[in-house]
């Protein structure tokens, strides 16, 4: 190995580590309590002693060159066998403390706060550290090992990973208390094809889903507006700008208030599994473990807890889960 990069400090790579997620000096600077220059004297020093350029500027941006991207996985490992040290110790004075890296799709972000509150009455000195995406983030950061575990539906087969199915997620069929589809008995899917669809953008899970669903159920939607988030998709059904099937649990809030009505579809609800996934070849730190356990231990309690949140009845026995 190289003498010179016994010469790292820890100190060097967190300054670095900011830069990195900021792309930015001034920025990293800021967030660090640190001057511009200090942060670019240690970023310079990075540099002497990898022989490489870290950051170059095209334009006003500045982007990470080879050598960045290799000392960031280098340093991402690092941190994540320190972090993994201290659980340890932790634990072995009796008390499982530090911070869980999960990562979940946009779907999933309305229950899992409520998800951790559970872990963490068990274990109080855990911290979360929660990071909310779409589901084609989800998957790069699946790739980059950003995250300890990551809760996802629709789970890739070709990346070797492994996943715990713990929950449904029942994607329904919303639309405005006073929209035509409101005002009727049951429905089929084909009754919504003549009104606007409230789409998510590409990448998402819940899209993804739909989409393949309305193939297989050979039904087709000629309007369509596509919405950046599930909370835009949510305030553009209550503004009458169409319809939309979103999770339940997005719209739990409004439905009980009377704000949006769930439109009573014959194929519908749709069920996804919320999975929790992990890369088959990590090695889980001590609370990522203990998170894993819990969700493996506590299907019932998790149960009690969704249809608390969603104040919905219990998905019936013979209901189909969506394929991974």
């Amino acid at each position: 190995m190289r003498k010179s990069l016994m010469r790292l400090t820890l100190r060097q790579l967190q300054i670095f580590h900011e830069v990195c997620d900021l792309r930015s000096y001034s920025r990293a600077a800021e967030e660090m309590s640190l001057t511009q220059p200090a942060v670019s004297l240690q970023i310079r020093q990075l540099e002497e002693l990898l022989g490489q350029p870290l950051f170059e500027y095209v334009g006003k941006k500045l982007y990470m060159t080879e050598a960045a991207e290799a000392l960031q996985r280098a340093s991402r490992d690092i941190f994540g066998r320190l972090e993994n040290l201290d659980m340890q110790l932790s634990d072995m004075q009796g008390s499982l403390q530090g911070q869980l890296k999960l990562a979940v799709e946009s779907s999933a972000k309305y229950f899992v706060p409520h998800l951790f509150a559970a872990f963490k009455r068990q274990h109080p000195d855990v911290q979360l550290h929660l990071t909310v995406v779409n589901r084609a983030q989800v998957i790069r950061r699946l790739s980059d090992n950003r995250d300890d575990l990551v809760i996802m539906s629709m789970v890739p087969q070709d990346m070797g990973l492994e996943f715990l199915p713990f929950l449904n997620n029942p994607i329904v069929a919303v639309a405005p208390p006073d929209h035509p589809l409101s005002l009727k008995g049951r429905l089929r899917l084909q009754d919504l094809e003549p009104y606007t669809l409230l789409l998510r953008e590409p990448g998402s899970g819940t899209r993804m889903a739909c989409e393949e669903y309305f193939k297989e159920k050979r039904v087709h939607f000629t309007q369509t507006v596509e919405v950046a988030s599930a909370e835009a998709q949510r305030e553009c059904v209550c503004a009458g700008l169409g319809v939309a099937l979103l999770t339940r649990h997005a719209v739990n809030m409004e439905l009980a208030t009377g704000g949006l009505r769930e439109l009573p579809v014959e194929e519908l609800p749709l069920y996804r599994s919320w999975c929790l996934v992990q890369a088959k070849a990590k090695r889980l730190s001590p609370v990522a473990h203990a998170f894993l356990g819990f969700i493996r231990s506590e299907r019932l309690q998790i149960s009690a807890l969704a249809e608390r949140f969603a104040g919905q009845p219990r998905v019936p026995a013979n209901a189909v889960p969506g394929s991974h």
